[in-house]
């Protein structure tokens, strides 16, 4: 496969079009192209036909990356007029707070800002009917994306068409992912009734997910915070001989402007060669934990191999391997021993934030688990319409409460969840063997930034399983991530 493949520079064009309209309009900027009109000069190549020529593709994996980046956009571009109308509607959704408009996008960033435990059950009240409005345009779009998939695409149902595209056993999870949460189930909520109790003086089963929002934002310890941590924290990078102001194709918007998106995004336009990051900072630690997820995904793909094909930069299908980057140096963020060598904390301070920072991440691992599940049940029986089932098995794992009426809301296309949860026992795996090799501080070696590089130079040629194959890193695994969360939460208290 080469680069002047038409084949994938067209897809490849499509991609950066879509992107680069994406990013313009996540940083509140009118787009160079509408995005009614990205496939605009495109309606020839985005016909059936096209799955044709890439049938006969003779190298397996670049055919299924470039069927399902073809899919992709022929999908959206059917649906872009029902996502259209339906983020329309949904933009002007707003919940009516002590006089206070609180917009739908804003809800998330109003949680863990603003709010007391009284507005957010206030906040509840107020988004179930508009939940309730918005569920026809959702179950719309969803009915034709699934009409397509099987009677135009072939695909018996929306579970066997993800797991074509990402090589993944969806089933064998399902049940993987019950017995974790079962496994975990004392640690979690022995741990989590004692933060809620200290923190809002009520158990967790009157609480509900916005109360859940607040608290795993870490908002009652940004009083710790060093004013200049964001800045002090890139400054870090040059350990591991990285300047991100000097990072080719990286691109940090990371200033607080009123137009941008409150949600942190990564766009990757070119790989290696054109890296957006794009943060709105509200003032937390949930900034400094964004940034360096975010810097997972950036540095990856920014040190990606050029030499390596457009379909082995540019054109994976899963994103659990990137996933795990992006856990890894978030995870490095909050660290006792970063927090307290290069942020300089206390070590008391330290030793307590990182903590609550481990009992954050078994509450928001058990709820991407509880939402696989939820999901998968969800289009293995066909039931979109129904959140019931959704709302209980979330409160069930979870121990707060979720609305039944906004599980479509929930919902992230192609099961992501599960990207997530490889990703993250991915970076378990990573961060033992950079222990192993550097020392407990290996954060703080040369030589563990010269290994993630040498990881991020293989680009996106691996799924994640594939990776750790060819790095020896052993097996993907939950054990590690519960020894990790057993060992520090065990005598919570």
């Amino acid at each position: 496969m080469t680069g002047q493949n038409p084949l994938i520079t067209t897809l490849q064009e499509l991609n950066y079009r879509r992107t680069a309209s994406a990013l313009s309009l996540w940083k509140g900027e009118h787009p160079a192209i509408e995005p009614y009109r990205l496939y605009e000069n495109y309606e020839d190549f985005l016909k059936l036909q096209t799955l044709e020529k890439i049938d006969r593709v003779s190298n397996s994996s670049a055919r299924t990356r470039l069927k399902h980046a073809f899919i992709d956009h022929y999908l959206q571009q059917i649906l872009m007029p029902h996502e259209t109308e339906t983020q329309t509607w949904m933009r002007g959704g707003v919940a009516i707070i002590n006089d206070q408009r609180v917009y739908f996008k804003d809800i998330i960033h109003w949680c863990q800002q603003s709010s007391t435990h009284a507005d957010r059950k206030e906040l509840q009240k107020e988004t179930g009917p508009l939940c309730k409005f918005f569920k026809p345009f959702a179950l719309n779009y969803w009915g034709i994306l699934l009409d397509i998939l099987q009677r135009q695409l072939g695909y018996s149902s929306y579970i066997d068409y993800c797991s074509e595209k990402k090589g993944i056993d969806y089933g064998q999870y399902f049940t993987f992912f019950q017995d974790l949460l079962r496994k975990t189930d004392t640690l979690y909520f022995q741990a989590m009734q004692v933060w809620t109790k200290r923190r809002f003086k009520l158990p967790i089963d009157s609480l509900n997910r916005f109360d859940a929002i607040n608290l795993l934002g870490l908002g009652e310890f940004d009083t710790m915070l060093p004013r200049d941590a964001l800045d002090r924290s890139k400054q870090f990078f040059n350990i591991w001989k990285i300047d991100l102001t000097k990072v080719k194709g990286l691109f940090l918007d990371i200033q607080r402007t009123d137009k941008k998106s409150t949600q942190a995004m990564s766009f990757l336009l070119r790989v290696p060669g054109e890296i957006h990051i794009v943060i709105n900072p509200s003032g937390g630690w949930v900034d400094l934990e964004t940034l360096w997820h975010e810097l997972g995904h950036g540095l990856s793909a920014a040190f990606t191999s050029p030499r390596l094909s457009i379909v082995d930069r540019e054109l994976s299908t899963s994103f659990s391997l990137s996933e795990s980057f992006a856990f890894l140096l978030q995870n490095a963020s909050m660290s006792t021993l970063f927090l307290h060598r290069h942020l300089q904390l206390s070590l008391d301070q330290a030793r307590e934030l990182h903590r609550y920072k481990m009992l954050k991440d078994l509450a928001v691992f058990r709820r991407y688990a509880a939402k696989f599940i939820a999901e998968y049940r969800m289009f293995d029986d066909g039931s979109l319409s129904d959140g019931n089932p959704y709302a209980e098995l979330m409160a069930r794992h979870t121990g707060f409460y979720h609305q039944p009426e906004s599980h479509l809301f929930d919902l992230v296309p192609e099961f992501y969840c599960l990207d997530y949860l490889l990703g993250w026992m991915g970076e378990a795996v990573m961060e033992t063997h950079l222990h192993n090799s550097f020392g407990a501080n290996w954060i703080f070696q040369p030589a563990a930034g010269d290994m993630l590089k040498q990881w991020w130079h293989q680009g996106n040629q691996f799924d994640i399983a594939g990776f750790f194959k060819r790095n020896r890193l052993g097996t993907l695994s939950a054990d590690l991530l519960v020894k990790r969360w057993k060992e520090t939460l065990s005598d919570f208290a």
